[in-house]
């Protein structure tokens, strides 16, 4: 029997705070994600979600307390980040950092490149680099720019979903990623995510408040959390109820 892409049992996750020391922020989430679906993860602001996508990736700040997280059958509970994004795990961040000094093409090169563990000719990454960013409407000429250095928030959101579509994950997580963007730039980054699904066949948890991003998006579960707990799972039908009776109906 195949098994789940993503299995979380009983996952608490603790976030060192300077007043208090250890905060516990989830508190036992369970939660189930197949190859080839996407996922929807919505609830009010600190709840918790972006603390999931952390937990997941292996972010070290986030430290598990208790449960676990299983990806392909593997426990990848202890886990360092990079060997969880070795095996196909992508976070695209609610606020992208700037890197000085490294250019967004050589980022998404070595990635690759630790990625599969072999060298990528040159001629074919950058052939597919720009075809990839003519699908997000991107001028070249950014792939040759630091890593979000001067970019606008569209922009830094556009280079995410770059990455995405260039590393070919088996599960993407995106968090907030269609926030403080605006009209055109939310359909740039919604088609990519789109295309995406189509052809690479990637798992998605969407972290959101908004359903701009899921608009060209078939989604197969949604999940609302609060106070650090998944209290409500169910189908796209969820997402059009948050969105007329807002989490206090549900």
């Amino acid at each position: 029997m195949k098994k789940k892409l993503l299995e979380i049992h009983d996952l608490h996750v603790s976030v060192g705070d300077a007043n208090i020391g250890e905060k516990e922020i989830l508190h036992g989430v369970d939660l189930e994600i197949d190859h080839d679906e996407t996922h929807v993860l919505m609830g009010p602001n600190g709840t918790g979600k972006s603390t999931l996508g952390y937990a997941i990736t292996g972010n070290p700040a986030y430290d598990v307390t208790q449960g676990e997280i299983i990806f392909n059958g593997e426990n990848i509970t202890d886990m360092p980040v990079n060997e969880r994004a070795r095996k196909g795990i992508f976070l695209s961040f609610q606020n992208p950092l700037e890197v000085p000094g490294v250019t967004l093409s050589s980022f998404i090169r070595s990635a690759l490149e630790q990625k599969t563990g072999s060298r990528i000719r040159l001629w074919d990454f950058k052939k597919k680099l720009a075809e990839t960013m003519k699908l997000l409407n991107m001028d070249e000429s950014y792939a040759e720019r630091d890593l979000n250095v001067g970019f606008s928030g569209g922009e830094k959101k556009k280079a995410e979903i770059l990455q995405m579509l260039m590393l070919e994950p088996q599960l993407a997580i995106l968090d907030e990623t269609d926030s403080g963007l605006d009209v055109d730039a939310v359909r740039t980054v919604s088609n990519g995510v789109k295309i995406f699904r189509e052809r690479v066949h990637g798992s998605l948890l969407i972290i959101t408040h908004s359903t701009r991003i899921l608009e060209a998006l078939t989604v197969d579960e949604t999940h609302v959390m609060e106070n650090g707990v998944i209290v409500r799972s169910g189908g796209a039908e969820l997402v059009e109820e948050i969105n007329s009776n807002g989490f206090a109906g549900v």
